[in-house]
């Protein structure tokens, strides 16, 4: 099965429990918690993961990757940003080199 398909899926998850009762859903948990806090346990879960990355540990960083990716897709979903459209930008940068891609961003 394709990764994509996964990330399709996990989101769907999150947009079907988005608006559910907090006390039975992390997701509507936290979305009840507000964006900040959204926001806030992303860059928890970023920080984990650079740990454990550093840590060369690898089943911790494949966990805390995926918690990541978790809370990322929480944080699109409650700011109304389609993941097609982040995997749109990805394909448009496909191909393209880091330095020119920042290059062309406007300041």
């Amino acid at each position: 099965m394709a990764q994509t398909d996964t990330l399709a899926r996990l989101e769907a998850t999150v947009l079907s429990r988005r608006d559910a009762d907090p006390a039975s859903s992390y997701v509507a948990k936290l979305n009840a918690r507000g964006l900040n806090k959204i926001a806030q346990k992303l860059g928890e879960e970023a920080t984990e993961t650079v740990i454990a990355a550093l840590a060369e540990d690898r089943s911790a960083l494949v966990g805390e990757a995926a918690d990541l990716l978790f809370h990322l897709v929480i944080l699109l979903s409650a700011r109304d940003v389609p993941l097609a459209e982040v995997l749109a930008e990805l394909d448009r940068r496909e191909g393209m080199s880091g330095i020119a891609e920042k290059a062309s961003r406007p300041s």
